[in-house]
Protein backbone atom coordinates (compact mmCIF):
# COMPACT_ATOMS: atom_id res chain seq x y z
CA UNK A 1 0.00 0.00 0.00
CA UNK A 2 1.45 3.19 -0.95
CA UNK A 3 2.26 5.58 1.98
CA UNK A 4 1.18 9.38 1.97
CA UNK A 5 2.36 12.02 4.15
CA UNK A 6 0.77 14.94 4.49
CA UNK A 7 2.79 18.22 6.67
CA UNK A 8 0.87 21.16 7.80
CA UNK A 9 -1.37 22.94 10.29
CA UNK A 10 -4.22 21.53 12.33
CA UNK A 11 -6.80 24.03 14.24
CA UNK A 12 -9.71 23.97 15.99
CA UNK A 13 -12.85 25.01 14.03
CA UNK A 14 -15.30 27.64 15.47
CA UNK A 15 -18.72 27.16 13.41
CA UNK A 16 -21.72 29.00 14.41
CA UNK A 17 -24.81 26.94 14.26
CA UNK A 18 -26.43 26.51 11.09
CA UNK A 19 -26.52 29.87 9.07
CA UNK A 20 -25.82 32.15 12.16
CA UNK A 21 -24.16 35.28 11.95
CA UNK A 22 -20.86 35.93 14.28
CA UNK A 23 -23.24 38.44 16.48
CA UNK A 24 -26.04 36.48 16.56
CA UNK A 25 -24.33 33.30 17.63
CA UNK A 26 -21.84 35.21 20.80
CA UNK A 27 -22.21 35.09 23.39
CA UNK A 28 -23.58 31.64 22.99
CA UNK A 29 -22.01 28.18 21.99
CA UNK A 30 -20.30 27.40 18.63
CA UNK A 31 -19.63 23.58 17.12
CA UNK A 32 -15.76 22.80 17.58
CA UNK A 33 -14.22 20.49 15.11
CA UNK A 34 -10.91 19.97 13.97
CA UNK A 35 -9.40 21.33 10.53
CA UNK A 36 -6.92 22.12 7.69
CA UNK A 37 -6.11 21.35 4.69
CA UNK A 38 -3.48 18.42 4.78
CA UNK A 39 -5.09 17.10 8.03
CA UNK A 40 -8.23 17.02 6.14
CA UNK A 41 -6.61 15.35 3.09
CA UNK A 42 -4.84 12.62 4.62
CA UNK A 43 -7.88 12.14 6.77
CA UNK A 44 -10.09 11.24 3.76
CA UNK A 45 -7.23 9.06 2.43
CA UNK A 46 -7.03 7.07 5.99
CA UNK A 47 -11.07 7.06 5.68
CA UNK A 48 -11.11 5.43 2.46
CA UNK A 49 -8.39 3.10 3.48
CA UNK A 50 -5.47 3.93 2.44
CA UNK A 51 -1.95 4.97 4.58
CA UNK A 52 -1.70 7.89 5.18
CA UNK A 53 0.77 10.29 8.16
CA UNK A 54 -0.02 13.65 9.00
CA UNK A 55 2.89 15.53 10.31
CA UNK A 56 2.69 18.70 12.30
CA UNK A 57 3.52 20.50 15.42
CA UNK A 58 1.52 20.63 18.44
CA UNK A 59 0.87 22.09 21.94
CA UNK A 60 1.35 19.53 24.68
CA UNK A 61 -2.20 20.37 26.66
CA UNK A 62 -5.31 18.30 26.71
CA UNK A 63 -7.05 20.13 23.67
CA UNK A 64 -4.42 18.60 21.43
CA UNK A 65 -4.22 15.51 22.72
CA UNK A 66 -8.01 15.38 22.02
CA UNK A 67 -7.34 16.65 17.90
CA UNK A 68 -4.79 13.83 18.34
CA UNK A 69 -7.48 11.31 19.21
CA UNK A 70 -9.86 12.59 16.67
CA UNK A 71 -7.06 12.04 13.56
CA UNK A 72 -6.47 8.56 15.45
CA UNK A 73 -10.16 7.61 15.13
CA UNK A 74 -9.93 7.97 11.46
CA UNK A 75 -7.12 5.33 10.54
CA UNK A 76 -4.42 7.93 10.64
CA UNK A 77 -0.41 7.82 11.97
CA UNK A 78 0.07 10.26 13.99
CA UNK A 79 3.44 8.70 14.91
CA UNK A 80 5.36 11.96 14.02
CA UNK A 81 3.32 14.88 15.44
CA UNK A 82 5.49 16.85 17.11
CA UNK A 83 4.59 17.94 20.49
CA UNK A 84 6.68 21.08 21.63
CA UNK A 85 5.60 24.09 24.59
CA UNK A 86 6.46 26.74 22.19
CA UNK A 87 3.25 28.13 20.50
CA UNK A 88 -0.19 27.14 20.31
CA UNK A 89 -3.00 25.71 18.78
CA UNK A 90 -4.77 27.77 15.64
CA UNK A 91 -8.10 28.62 15.26
CA UNK A 92 -10.23 29.54 12.47
CA UNK A 93 -14.13 30.58 12.65
CA UNK A 94 -16.70 30.27 10.36
CA UNK A 95 -20.17 31.63 9.45
CA UNK A 96 -21.61 29.60 6.81
CA UNK A 97 -22.71 31.05 3.79
CA UNK A 98 -26.61 30.68 2.59
CA UNK A 99 -27.92 32.03 -0.84
CA UNK A 100 -26.00 35.02 -1.64
CA UNK A 101 -24.46 35.58 1.39
CA UNK A 102 -21.14 34.33 0.79
CA UNK A 103 -19.49 32.50 4.12
CA UNK A 104 -16.97 33.95 6.15
CA UNK A 105 -13.96 33.30 8.15
CA UNK A 106 -11.59 34.69 10.51
CA UNK A 107 -8.03 33.21 11.27
CA UNK A 108 -6.63 33.12 14.36
CA UNK A 109 -3.12 31.51 13.58
CA UNK A 110 -0.36 33.58 14.61
CA UNK A 111 2.44 31.84 16.44
CA UNK A 112 0.66 28.47 16.45
CA UNK A 113 3.35 25.70 17.21
CA UNK A 114 4.27 25.17 13.35
CA UNK A 115 4.46 28.64 12.50
CA UNK A 116 7.31 29.23 14.91
CA UNK A 117 9.20 26.16 14.86
CA UNK A 118 12.42 25.75 12.74
CA UNK A 119 12.88 22.84 10.05
CA UNK A 120 15.35 21.07 12.90
CA UNK A 121 12.89 20.74 14.93
CA UNK A 122 11.50 17.62 12.99
CA UNK A 123 12.86 14.11 12.12
CA UNK A 124 12.78 14.07 8.69
CA UNK A 125 14.62 10.49 8.30
CA UNK A 126 11.27 8.89 9.66
CA UNK A 127 8.78 11.39 9.30
CA UNK A 128 9.78 10.22 5.09
CA UNK A 129 10.56 6.57 5.62
CA UNK A 130 8.86 4.25 3.58
CA UNK A 131 7.16 7.13 1.96
CA UNK A 132 5.83 7.41 -1.91
CA UNK A 133 4.27 10.98 -1.53
CA UNK A 134 4.40 14.31 0.36
CA UNK A 135 1.50 16.46 0.42
CA UNK A 136 2.16 20.26 0.66
CA UNK A 137 -0.22 23.50 0.42
CA UNK A 138 -0.20 26.86 -0.10
CA UNK A 139 -1.81 27.38 3.04
CA UNK A 140 0.95 26.42 5.52
CA UNK A 141 3.76 28.44 3.80
CA UNK A 142 1.47 31.46 4.05
CA UNK A 143 1.54 31.41 8.16
CA UNK A 144 4.94 32.50 8.86
CA UNK A 145 8.52 33.06 7.39
CA UNK A 146 9.35 30.11 9.50
CA UNK A 147 6.63 27.77 8.29
CA UNK A 148 7.80 28.40 4.99
CA UNK A 149 11.15 27.91 5.53
CA UNK A 150 9.93 24.14 7.42
CA UNK A 151 7.34 23.74 3.97
CA UNK A 152 10.58 24.03 1.63
CA UNK A 153 12.73 22.39 3.69
CA UNK A 154 10.00 18.95 3.77
CA UNK A 155 10.21 19.55 -0.06
CA UNK A 156 13.94 19.48 -0.18
CA UNK A 157 14.03 16.31 2.12
CA UNK A 158 11.55 14.60 0.39
CA UNK A 159 13.42 15.64 -3.04
CA UNK A 160 16.29 14.12 -2.10
CA UNK A 161 14.81 10.70 -1.36
CA UNK A 162 13.07 10.46 -4.73
CA UNK A 163 9.74 10.58 -2.57
CA UNK A 164 7.25 12.54 -5.23
CA UNK A 165 5.67 15.72 -4.30
CA UNK A 166 1.52 16.38 -4.86
CA UNK A 167 1.11 20.57 -3.77
CA UNK A 168 -2.15 21.97 -3.55
CA UNK A 169 -1.56 25.60 -4.28
CA UNK A 170 -4.78 26.60 -2.05
CA UNK A 171 -3.92 30.17 -1.73
CA UNK A 172 -5.54 32.20 0.97
CA UNK A 173 -5.84 36.02 0.80
CA UNK A 174 -6.35 37.12 4.30
CA UNK A 175 -2.95 34.98 5.16
CA UNK A 176 0.68 35.74 3.40
CA UNK A 177 1.31 38.70 5.77
CA UNK A 178 4.36 38.15 7.24
CA UNK A 179 6.47 39.69 4.73
CA UNK A 180 4.14 43.60 5.07
CA UNK A 181 6.05 45.33 2.27
CA UNK A 182 4.98 42.55 -0.22
CA UNK A 183 1.20 42.38 -1.67
CA UNK A 184 -0.11 39.03 -0.53
CA UNK A 185 -0.67 37.35 -4.12
CA UNK A 186 2.79 38.65 -5.21
CA UNK A 187 4.69 37.06 -1.93
CA UNK A 188 2.30 33.72 -2.23
CA UNK A 189 3.39 33.84 -6.11
CA UNK A 190 6.88 34.19 -5.23
CA UNK A 191 7.12 31.28 -2.56
CA UNK A 192 5.03 29.05 -4.77
CA UNK A 193 7.80 29.66 -7.72
CA UNK A 194 10.56 28.22 -5.61
CA UNK A 195 8.61 25.25 -4.24
CA UNK A 196 7.14 24.54 -8.34
CA UNK A 197 10.64 22.71 -9.34
CA UNK A 198 10.38 20.31 -6.58
CA UNK A 199 6.60 19.07 -7.73
CA UNK A 200 5.20 16.16 -9.40
CA UNK A 201 1.66 16.73 -8.75
CA UNK A 202 0.05 20.28 -9.11
CA UNK A 203 -3.50 20.47 -7.52
CA UNK A 204 -5.15 23.98 -7.51
CA UNK A 205 -7.81 26.54 -9.48
CA UNK A 206 -7.31 27.91 -12.82
CA UNK A 207 -6.20 31.14 -11.04
CA UNK A 208 -3.99 29.56 -9.19
CA UNK A 209 -1.75 28.03 -11.72
CA UNK A 210 -2.04 30.81 -13.81
CA UNK A 211 -1.01 33.76 -11.42
CA UNK A 212 2.02 31.15 -10.31
CA UNK A 213 2.73 30.96 -13.94
CA UNK A 214 2.49 35.28 -14.32
CA UNK A 215 0.01 34.56 -17.31
CA UNK A 216 -3.44 35.16 -18.93
CA UNK A 217 -6.20 33.60 -16.76
CA UNK A 218 -8.23 33.46 -20.01
CA UNK A 219 -6.20 30.62 -21.20
CA UNK A 220 -8.33 27.28 -21.56
CA UNK A 221 -7.45 24.46 -18.98
CA UNK A 222 -5.16 22.54 -21.10
CA UNK A 223 -3.29 25.56 -22.80
CA UNK A 224 -2.80 26.82 -18.97
CA UNK A 225 -1.26 23.16 -17.95
CA UNK A 226 0.78 22.57 -21.03
CA UNK A 227 2.47 26.34 -19.50
CA UNK A 228 2.72 24.78 -16.24
CA UNK A 229 4.45 21.80 -17.19
CA UNK A 230 6.74 23.38 -19.74
CA UNK A 231 8.40 25.97 -17.42
CA UNK A 232 8.28 22.94 -14.31
CA UNK A 233 9.13 20.00 -16.29
CA UNK A 234 8.90 17.41 -13.35
CA UNK A 235 5.47 18.38 -13.11
CA UNK A 236 3.90 15.25 -14.82
CA UNK A 237 0.45 15.94 -13.62
CA UNK A 238 -2.22 18.80 -13.04
CA UNK A 239 -5.61 18.75 -11.38
CA UNK A 240 -8.00 21.42 -11.18
CA UNK A 241 -11.25 22.26 -10.19
CA UNK A 242 -14.29 23.27 -11.96
CA UNK A 243 -16.82 25.38 -10.00
CA UNK A 244 -19.42 27.59 -10.87
CA UNK A 245 -20.74 29.23 -8.47
CA UNK A 246 -24.47 30.57 -8.96
CA UNK A 247 -24.78 31.26 -4.92
CA UNK A 248 -23.42 30.42 -1.33
CA UNK A 249 -26.01 27.42 -1.48
CA UNK A 250 -25.74 26.42 -5.49
CA UNK A 251 -22.96 25.35 -7.58
CA UNK A 252 -21.80 23.16 -10.20
CA UNK A 253 -18.76 20.86 -9.47
CA UNK A 254 -16.11 19.22 -12.06
CA UNK A 255 -12.78 18.54 -12.09
CA UNK A 256 -9.69 18.75 -14.42
CA UNK A 257 -6.78 16.23 -14.52
CA UNK A 258 -3.71 17.04 -17.37
CA UNK A 259 -1.48 13.99 -18.23
CA UNK A 260 1.77 15.41 -19.36
CA UNK A 261 3.13 11.76 -20.55
CA UNK A 262 0.47 11.48 -23.64
CA UNK A 263 -0.64 15.59 -23.58
CA UNK A 264 -4.19 14.91 -22.52
CA UNK A 265 -7.18 16.23 -20.45
CA UNK A 266 -9.22 14.49 -19.16
CA UNK A 267 -12.49 15.81 -17.60
CA UNK A 268 -15.12 14.55 -14.73
CA UNK A 269 -18.39 14.00 -14.86
CA UNK A 270 -17.92 13.19 -18.89
CA UNK A 271 -21.83 13.60 -19.33
CA UNK A 272 -22.27 17.16 -18.60
CA UNK A 273 -21.01 20.56 -17.14
CA UNK A 274 -20.27 19.34 -13.85
CA UNK A 275 -22.72 17.80 -11.14
CA UNK A 276 -25.62 20.27 -9.87
CA UNK A 277 -24.73 20.62 -6.34
CA UNK A 278 -28.43 22.73 -5.08
CA UNK A 279 -28.24 22.22 -1.32
CA UNK A 280 -24.39 22.61 0.26
CA UNK A 281 -24.07 21.73 3.21
CA UNK A 282 -20.97 22.59 3.53
CA UNK A 283 -18.23 23.55 1.27
CA UNK A 284 -15.16 24.36 3.43
CA UNK A 285 -12.75 21.20 2.57
CA UNK A 286 -14.55 20.27 -0.65
CA UNK A 287 -10.64 21.21 -2.59
CA UNK A 288 -9.18 18.76 0.17
CA UNK A 289 -11.63 16.09 -0.76
CA UNK A 290 -11.24 16.06 -3.97
CA UNK A 291 -6.93 16.52 -3.46
CA UNK A 292 -7.70 13.27 -1.09
CA UNK A 293 -9.64 11.51 -3.83
CA UNK A 294 -7.38 11.83 -6.53
CA UNK A 295 -4.27 10.88 -4.91
CA UNK A 296 -6.31 7.95 -3.40
CA UNK A 297 -7.32 7.03 -6.97
CA UNK A 298 -4.03 7.28 -8.55
CA UNK A 299 -2.50 4.79 -5.89
CA UNK A 300 -5.01 1.87 -5.67
CA UNK A 301 -4.73 -0.80 -8.14
CA UNK A 302 -7.82 -0.38 -10.37
CA UNK A 303 -8.58 2.92 -10.01
CA UNK A 304 -5.05 4.11 -11.34
CA UNK A 305 -5.92 5.33 -14.95
CA UNK A 306 -6.42 8.97 -15.59
CA UNK A 307 -10.01 8.81 -16.40
CA UNK A 308 -11.00 6.98 -13.88
CA UNK A 309 -8.90 9.09 -10.89
CA UNK A 310 -10.52 12.43 -12.16
CA UNK A 311 -13.54 10.81 -11.79
CA UNK A 312 -13.34 9.24 -8.44
CA UNK A 313 -11.95 13.02 -7.14
CA UNK A 314 -14.40 14.83 -8.67
CA UNK A 315 -17.06 12.58 -7.49
CA UNK A 316 -15.33 12.32 -3.79
CA UNK A 317 -15.14 16.43 -3.64
CA UNK A 318 -18.59 16.96 -4.89
CA UNK A 319 -20.00 14.49 -2.14
CA UNK A 320 -17.78 16.23 0.97
CA UNK A 321 -20.34 19.23 -0.06
CA UNK A 322 -23.14 17.05 1.77
CA UNK A 323 -20.96 16.89 4.66
CA UNK A 324 -20.51 18.91 8.02
CA UNK A 325 -16.68 19.91 8.82
CA UNK A 326 -13.70 20.06 6.83
CA UNK A 327 -13.07 16.19 6.80
CA UNK A 328 -15.32 14.20 4.18
CA UNK A 329 -16.40 11.04 6.09
CA UNK A 330 -17.00 9.54 2.42
CA UNK A 331 -16.38 6.03 1.58
CA UNK A 332 -15.02 4.16 -1.42
CA UNK A 333 -18.66 2.93 -1.78
CA UNK A 334 -20.58 6.23 -1.91
CA UNK A 335 -18.05 7.30 -4.06
CA UNK A 336 -17.88 4.61 -6.86
CA UNK A 337 -21.12 4.67 -6.78
CA UNK A 338 -21.27 8.33 -7.86
CA UNK A 339 -19.11 8.15 -10.25
CA UNK A 340 -20.63 5.76 -11.92
CA UNK A 341 -24.09 7.53 -12.14
CA UNK A 342 -26.30 7.63 -9.31
CA UNK A 343 -26.92 10.75 -8.54
CA UNK A 344 -30.53 10.48 -6.65
CA UNK A 345 -29.63 10.20 -3.72
CA UNK A 346 -32.30 8.06 -2.60
CA UNK A 347 -32.56 6.79 1.27
CA UNK A 348 -30.67 3.50 1.11
CA UNK A 349 -33.25 1.03 3.52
Amino acid sequence: MTRVVTFGEIMARMACPGYKRFQQAMPGTLNVTFAGAEASIAASIAYLGGDAIFVTALPPHPIADACIADLRSLGLDTSQILRTPQGRLGLYFLEQGANQRPSNIIYDRENSSIAITPPDAYDWDAILQDAEWLVLSGITPALSRNAMEVTMRAASEAASRNVRIACDANYRGKLWRWEPSTEPRQLANRVMRQLMPMVQLFIGGHQDAASILGTEDSLGPIELARELTSKYPQIRRVAMTRREDSSASQNRFGGLLYDQNCDQLYEAPEQHEGYLISHIVDRIGTGDAFAAGLLFALTTPGLETPQTAIRFATAAGCLSHSVEGDFHFGSRAEIESLMNGDATGRVRR
